[in-house]
């Protein structure tokens, strides 16, 4: 499902990412760790083609991103659904709003658009709060909004960035648990954090990356 061979990347003199090879299965779970400034946004950033890699091949859900044009590249993305950190949520919209805009710009059926966004937000335990702006929610409350705004397209591929860094323990727990319902409908989740005690004792594989490298791999 998404698969590194020798990939490298640098900005001007700063290596990134160098030589790093890995393989995450069609369904798995998977996180990718380190301390911050270690590369993982930028090796998300190389899945979902925000980056280019300077040395290595990247397949994502059959795209060979090596060989991938760049007016393919919104199609490679409606089968991979981004939870960023800061959110980025349109404040002057509502929560169905946000999370209806991609359907919107790949000119869906409203009729469609109202029953996707729906279904997504009562997964989400956020249905009761549709027409509410994000400034009036809860950290965890737009959290999960993000998430709701990257799975309401269907993906193959779930991809979070310190997906609770700005959350308590509790808050951090309940999105979590999101995460793991996501992917037992099958959807392939990674996920980026420096914080270890959102994968100990999950039994899931673990990416380490150290000095632009992936040090170890091992199951937590």
């Amino acid at each position: 499902m998404i698969r590194f061979t020798n990939v490298s990347k640098s900005y001007d003199s700063d290596i990134v990412l160098k030589d790093i090879s890995l393989s995450i299965e069609k369904g798995e779970f998977a996180f990718l760790t380190g301390p911050s400034g270690v590369g993982k946004t930028t090796l998300l950033k190389l899945v979902y083609c925000a980056e280019r890699p300077d040395e290595g091949e990247i397949v994502v859900a059959g795209w060979d991103l090596k060989k991938i044009k760049p007016g393919t590249i919104p199609f490679l993305r409606r089968n991979v659904g981004i939870v960023f950190q800061d959110f980025r949520l349109l404040m002057n919209k509502t929560v169905f709003d946000n999370v209806a805009l991609a359907l919107r710009i790949h000119d869906m059926h409203p009729q469609e658009i109202k029953q996707y966004v729906g279904d997504v937000l009562k997964e989400v335990k956020l249905k009761h709060k549709e027409n509410i702006f994000p400034q009036h929610l809860s950290g965890g409350e737009q959290q999960r909004v993000v998430i709701a705004r990257a799975m309401v397209a269907k993906p193959t591929v779930l991809l979070a960035d310190e997906p609770t860094g700005n959350l308590d323990a509790e808050t951090s727990g309940a999105i979590m648990k999101l995460f793991r319902g996501i992917n037992a409908k099958g959807t392939t989740v990674l996920i980026a954090t420096h914080n270890d005690s959102l994968f100990h004792g999950m039994g899931r594989r673990v990416f380490y990356l150290k000095d632009a490298r992936i040090e170890k791999e091992r199951i937590e």
